[in-house]
């Protein structure tokens, strides 16, 4: 049978519904404060792969921050055309 610190530690390493590299360092996920400010899709995936860029894999921290560059242009793309 699992001790409690086992089990304490599956639910904190929990990879679908509480993966490590979304809470580390913080006291929320980045998706409570995205629900929180009810942003867009656009800016909400913009603030995400800022807030976990190189958390997941330190190697892939310019391709996670080009991400959010391109959800960031494509928005303000997006906002040109409409005229705002």
């Amino acid at each position: 049978m699992d001790s409690l610190e086992e089990k304490l530690e599956a639910v904190l390493n929990d990879p679908v519904n509480h993966p490590s590299h979304y809470t580390e360092g913080h006291r929320i996920e980045v998706i409570e404060f995205l629900e929180d400010w009810m942003l867009p899709f656009h800016l909400a995936n913009t603030v995400k792969y800022i807030c976990r860029a190189g958390r997941k894999d330190p190697s892939k921290t310019v391709e996670d921050l080009e991400k959010a560059r391109w959800y960031l242009s494509r928005y303000i793309a997006l906002l040109e055309r409409e005229g705002k």
